[in-house]
């Protein structure tokens, strides 16, 4: 009798097979998705958590179920991130605008957001320039090195314990440094980032267990794309600085951009909110309020 009702971590799918670990006993099983899933409109994702029944022999499993999801990141697709680690670096030059847009999407889903500044033998100036900028926020900020080897036990620690993905503008350096991080090569194939067919070469996102860290390795991890269905005024909300300033503004509706008594432009021009995220905000908004006005175009 084939058993059923084991629960695992999805580790990735590669078209219509899916890997997934039972972290109670270590296994891994090959699995398929029963059909209910298409009609539900349901795609399993690399990082959910899903009950499934064994194979037996050389028949693959199947996919029962998908546990409720704590988040969800649609480009690429990945489930119950819960850290969202942002990597920057002196060259090319750190993209705060690109920054900006992560935090708000990972703020909105309730995900821990820290920023990794690599190259920093290169330039020892932008993290301390980013601490500043980002303090007011909560956000860490950890200078490393993937190419030395430095800096890097902080951040993992402060990794530990989250399902982590890495993120950040190309040429960071985000493939070295989760090399770093998790002792992999991953270009050369301890664990695979590529299946080639024919002359096509599609890149999957994976979840790698490995050293007490469950890190996402995706192709071009992106919260960049404008949100269509975002109300201008619900933006500020996105930014963890501005909760002490609430409530204090002359208007009650402010959207804390041009208008007069803004307790958030007051704070910026006091240093409690740093001016240069604030000034990022309101062009953000901008952008937001263009879409909103036209998105029934």
């Amino acid at each position: 009798m084939m058993e059923k009702n084991r629960e695992g971590i999805l580790l990735r799918g590669v078209g219509s097979f899916y890997t997934v670990l039972d972290e109670r006993t270590g296994e891994t099983w090959t699995l398929r998705a029963k059909k209910k899933f298409r009609r539900e409109r349901i795609t399993p994702l690399p990082g959910d958590r899903v009950e499934f029944t064994p194979g037996e022999g050389e028949e693959h499993g199947w996919i029962e179920s998908v546990l409720p999801r704590k988040t969800l990141c649609l480009r690429p697709p990945a489930a119950n991130v819960e850290m969202l680690v942002i990597v920057a670096a002196p060259v090319p030059e750190a993209d705060l605008l690109l920054v900006d847009r992560q935090l708000a999407r990972a703020f909105h889903q309730g995900m821990k957001a820290v920023l990794a500044v690599n190259k920093s033998d290169l330039d020892g100036h932008l993290a301390d320039r980013l601490r500043a900028e980002y303090a007011p926020a909560g956000v860490p900020v950890f200078a490393v090195s993937a190419a030395e080897g430095t800096g890097l036990e902080p951040l993992r620690q402060a990794m530990r314990g989250s399902l982590c993905c890495l993120t950040g503008q190309s040429g960071a350096g985000k493939t070295t440094l989760l090399n770093a991080l998790m002792d992999l090569n991953l270009e050369t194939g301890e664990i695979s980032r590529r299946i080639a067919r024919g002359k096509n070469t599609t890149r999957h996102a994976e979840l790698i267990l490995r050293n007490g860290m469950r890190v996402m390795d995706t192709a071009g991890f992106s919260l960049l794309e404008p949100e269509k269905d975002l109300p201008p005024e619900e933006l500020k909300e996105r930014y963890p600085e501005f909760i002490p300033f609430e409530g204090k503004c002359r208007f009650r509706e402010c959207l804390h951009d041009r208008e007069p008594g803004c307790a958030v432009a007051r704070a910026a021009a006091e240093g409690l909110v740093h001016p240069e995220r604030w000034k990022r905000y309101r062009e953000l908004l901008a952008e937001t309020r263009e879409i909103w006005r036209n998105r029934y175009d």
